[in-house]
């Protein structure tokens, strides 16, 4: 439903004209008449019926701008509000995306590209914020996770990933089931409500460590929900147990699996997929391996990874194919831009991304993908700074504590492995939001 304190574009700016036309005359008269009325009583009469005419007249135009807006202003804010309205659009080919935006119409291949073509960046957030809080509000969202990376072998050899090695290759490893359960028993006295569990494709170990390894976290922490497993370790375990992908997350699911995190979608484009990841499976595997777990009442996450060789056509395409997907499944939980890091990859030439590139591909995120219903900033990847101003720039989600990360840090990542609720909850404030913990789920815990 349209927000009725929105309006067209046209009539903002009528007003904006209309409010300085009418400042510039009232004050020209006022100055006029003031140097007429020394010595004269009708001059008095005539400054006293200007200043009830430029009250009335500065009081509608603030309620229109109020109107305008959708919130409540001061008198005293309106050449404020001015500034940011003709400042949104610096970049006028924003300007019909705003009415689409305004009228809730779902944007186009056409208008992704115009978004991530735009450095109008503050233009960028001002347009995802409004979805952001038309979808949650000044709601923001954490979680107390835990993060276990159970191996880095894996056949694939993605050239962007720091993480992966070779068995016998030095800093190659695999966590045994009493390892993973130590990690989850050391942190009993936490109130973790999710352990995140990825890892490399390691042919090494049988298709019944997977399953013992969901079994034995049950075990130590009975209530915790298990996101594990992405989709391609979700496909190459059906391959291994010689079993369709929906018989295996059945099997899965009856050991202890919740739901899938995003990982592993990459970019869609075969062309990216060949020349960064050609072991990975094709995008079609990935999107079906999703729809098969949604199917069966297993909610996922979804990803990009961006900053390395895609386009920006490409990044639109990706974002299209997982709108499209959400339409027909609806079992997407969130949606996570992944930044690429190049450190200890076999891409090390390329540059980092940098925080404006983050902004934007979080904003044109929010504004693109009309049915998810949260975007979240990885802090791990585009540090807590970053993921904090991103809650005005289409987030709504910090993430969580983590408490430990291998994959992102051995690819170069700066920041800490661990970020403590309380200062989950000192950024969300900071940035004006309302904190809401959460489990996996999105179910709003306490108050």
């Amino acid at each position: 439903m349209k927000d009725k304190g929105m309006t067209s574009l046209k009539a903002v700016k009528e007003l904006i004209m209309e409010s300085t036309e009418s400042k510039e005359s009232t004050e020209s008269l006022e100055s006029t008449e003031s140097k007429e009325s020394t010595e004269s009583l009708e001059s008095k009469e005539s400054k006293e019926s200007t200043e009830f005419k430029e009250s009335t007249e500065s009081k509608e135009s603030t309620e229109s701008m109020k109107s305008i807006m959708g919130r409540s202003v001061a008198v005293n804010r309106f050449p404020a509000m001015v500034q940011e309205m003709l400042g949104l659009f610096l970049d006028s080919d924003l300007e019909p995306i705003y009415e689409k935006v305004v009228r809730e119409e779902r944007l186009s291949f056409e208008d992704g590209l115009t978004l991530f073509r735009s450095n109008n960046l503050l233009g960028l957030g001002f347009l995802a914020n409004l979805v952001r809080e038309r979808i949650n509000g000044n709601d923001a969202y954490y979680i107390y996770n835990q993060h276990i990376n159970y191996t880095n072998i894996c056949k694939n050899g993605c050239r962007f990933c720091a993480f992966s090695r070779k068995e016998g290759e030095q800093g190659a490893y695999v966590m045994s089931l009493d390892e993973v359960a130590k990690k989850v028993r050391a942190r009993l006295n936490e109130p973790i409500t999710e352990v995140h569990i990825v890892g490399g494709l390691n042919d090494n170990l049988p298709y019944t460590y997977y399953l013992d390894m969901l079994s034995t976290i049950k075990e130590v922490r009975p209530s915790i929900h298990i996101q594990a497993f992405t989709a391609v370790e979700i496909f190459y375990l059906a391959e291994i147990s010689g079993q369709s992908v929906e018989e295996t997350l059945l099997e899965l699911k009856d050991a202890g699996l919740g739901s899938l995190p995003g990982g592993g979608a990459e970019v869609f484009s075969p062309r990216v997929r060949q020349a960064v990841c050609p072991k990975k499976i094709p995008a079609k595997e990935w999107l079906e391996t999703m729809k098969t777990a949604h199917s069966l009442g297993i909610r996922t996450n979804a990803t990009m990874l961006y900053g390395h060789i895609e386009t920006l056509k490409e990044r639109v395409d990706h974002l299209l194919a997982l709108r499209e997907a959400q339409d027909e499944w609806g079992g997407f939980l969130t949606f996570i831009p992944l930044a690429f890091h190049p450190q200890n990859t076999r891409m090390d030439s390329l540059k980092k991304t940098s925080g404006f590139d983050d902004l934007k591909n979080i904003a044109v995120s929010r504004l693109l993908l009309d049915n998810f219903d949260h975007i979240k900033p990885f802090w791990i990847m585009v540090t807590p700074k970053i993921a904090q101003i991103a809650l005005s720039f289409g987030a709504d989600d910090m993430d969580g504590t983590v408490i430990e990360e291998r994959i992102t840090h051995m690819a170069g990542g700066e920041t800490a492995q661990v970020l403590p609720q309380s200062d989950l909850i000192r950024l969300i404030k900071e940035a004006g939001r309302c904190p809401r913990q959460r489990d996996t789920l999105y179910n709003v815990m306490g108050n």
